[in-house]
């Protein structure tokens, strides 16, 4: 009936009462079942363009992909008498849709799809690298693509002991080399570092020189700008229903969303818009509020070797970790929880309590969220400051009485950020705690962890290569630099503005300021703005 009682009882938060405009129940494209998700509208792709898909977790992206591909048929919400081919069809006369459905439906449309969790592949695909990308590559161009992705090192290794970044890699190239008329990523940046994912974008992009139909969704908005001409903005409630927007160009597209409004709908999706700010200078901290200083470490592994430089943390600092993969970050993440040890050390090189998020978590544990979250923050779990600034700051709230093992890849990453940030520490180390997470998400992110080490006075290191997320976390960063896989040298911690000058210009990569949100955003390779910038050596931005 409406009233809300039956949600306001229940003691699980199971029920959601969702009330939709009448006019969107004429614009349902599809429906898992009764009570069940909802997806209103499908984007419109068009061949010779890069179409992003934008939007939280659970509001319909990936379901989408999954209908162009043709792995889901549209029921256009009768999930109890789905249509056949012809009356989908008839559905969407009239939009490019009726004719790549007509297409579709006949087996005339030839449609690669990069699935969103790359680490279930090894388990049905099996042989070297070499051999999986010979057997796919249908357009000759293998040679060129391993030189482009760097893939050559690895084309003899077994597909079942790659990292999750060279697997990532891997699978894009394999879409990348197949010859079809449409090709769609969904979150091709998973995994993969700054450099990394510029040349998967740019592999990608080089797709619509053929006149291919491109579908991208991704979180990451830094390489969401970059890859993509037109973008679409998906909203709703998620696990509910979700809501495709009209196609917009991809700047303004981005912008919309951050602002949580869009104008041509009329629209609020967002209370309040994302705004990003220009970093002020980095505070002078005194002496006495040094967290953990270090000295000169080193550790060495059969083939590789990390040089660590001597730096120090203060109490309610934020280190941000940038580098590309395969460097030693993990390795000094490692070195500071004491999981490792440098050569020729017997002891951990400190004596404070630390809180560590790995780069891969599992989901072994058998109980509930709640109650791996109860043993993390033991009596402050009941107090209603925890509430507020971490089960519902990270959005974790509705999953306290699920069980840890039936999560997504998303929900069990908020999940072991929450366990981290629970435990009472000196120092948190969180080591890519933005994989599988969307845009809001991984700001929430990055504002509870400033907020949580200040408030407890500690301090933090936090592994992330995604540098929109950089931006609005650290404090100063830690470049890590060498050659990976071989030698890693970590540099002392440096204002943010250096850290990412140096980085940037390890990486040849240039970003400037969006005017009207401030956030950063990549400059096209040779561009004018791209010049000038490496000219004067500013390749984080532009005051």
């Amino acid at each position: 009936s409406g009233c809300g009682i039956c949600v306001k009882k229940c003691p699980f938060k199971a029920i959601s009462i969702v009330n939709l405009p009448d006019e969107l129940e004429e614009e349902c494209s599809h429906r898992y079942g009764p009570n069940a998700f909802k997806l209103y509208r499908l984007p419109v792709p068009s061949p010779g363009m890069v179409l992003g898909l934008l939007g939280k977790n659970g509001t319909g992206k990936t379901t989408t992909i999954r209908i162009l591909s043709g792995k889901i048929k549209p029921n256009l919400g009768r999930y109890d008498n789905p249509p056949d081919w012809p009356e989908i069809i008839t559905y969407y006369r009239g939009s490019p849709l009726q004719q790549y459905f007509e297409k579709l439906s006949v087996g005339k449309l030839k449609v690669v799809h990069k699935p969103q969790y790359v680490d279930a592949i090894p388990r049905v695909v099996s042989g070297t690298v070499k051999e999986l990308l010979n057997r796919v590559d249908e357009r000759g161009i293998l040679s060129d693509l391993t030189e482009e992705l760097n893939l050559k090192h690895i084309l003899d290794r077994d597909v079942n002991v790659l990292s999750g970044g060279e697997l990532q890699l891997v699978v894009i190239a394999a879409c990348v080399c197949r010859d079809a008329d449409v090709y769609l990523f969904d979150e091709p940046s998973s995994y993969l570092d700054v450099r990394q994912r510029i040349k998967a974008a740019k592999a990608i992009r080089n797709l619509v020189k053929e006149d291919k139909i491109v579908v991208v969704a991704e979180h990451d908005l830094a390489i969401l700008d970059y890859l993509s001409d037109q973008v679409c903005i998906f909203y709703g409630k998620p696990g509910v229903y979700g809501i495709v927007s009209h196609v917009h160009g991809v700047r303004d597209g981005i912008n919309i969303y951050l602002d949580g409004f869009i104008p041509d709908e009329n629209i609020r999706f967002r209370r309040e818009p994302i705004r990003f700010h220009v970093k002020p200078p980095t505070p002078i901290w005194p002496i006495e509020e040094i967290m953990l200083s270090w000295n000169t470490m080193t550790k060495t592994y059969d083939g590789f070797k990390l040089n660590v430089r001597p730096g120090e943390i203060h109490k309610g600092e934020v280190i941000g970790i940038l580098g590309p993969n395969g460097i030693g970050k993990t390795t000094f993440v490692k070195l500071i929880a004491g999981i490792e040890l440098p050569d020729n050390a017997k002891t951990s090189p400190h004596k404070l309590k630390v809180s560590y998020k790995p780069q891969y978590i599992s989901a072994e544990y058998e109980g509930s969220v709640k109650d791996l979250l109860k043993a993390a923050a033991n009596t402050e779990f009941e107090t209603s400051w925890y509430k507020v600034e971490i089960l519902r700051s990270l959005h974790v709230e509705s999953l306290l009485d699920r069980i840890v093992s039936d999560l997504s890849g998303g929900e069990l990453q908020l999940v072991a950020i929450a366990a981290c940030l629970s435990r009472r520490a000196d120092i948190y180390l969180l080591d890519e705690p933005s994989a599988y997470l969307d845009v809001e998400e991984r700001l929430a992110m990055a504002r509870v962890i400033k907020r949580i080490v200040e408030a407890r006075e500690a301090a933090a290191f936090v592994v992330e290569h995604d540098v929109v997320a950089q931006d609005f976390i650290a404090d100063r960063l830690m470049v890590f630099t060498g050659k990976p896989g071989v030698e890693g040298v970590a540099m002392p911690p440096k204002p943010l503005r250096e850290g990412m000058n140096l980085f940037l210009k390890e990486v040849e990569i240039t970003f400037r300021r969006d005017p009207k949100t401030k956030r950063p955003r990549v400059n096209k390779e040779n561009s004018k703005l791209d010049r000038y910038q490496k000219e004067i050596g500013e390749y984080y931005y532009i005051e």
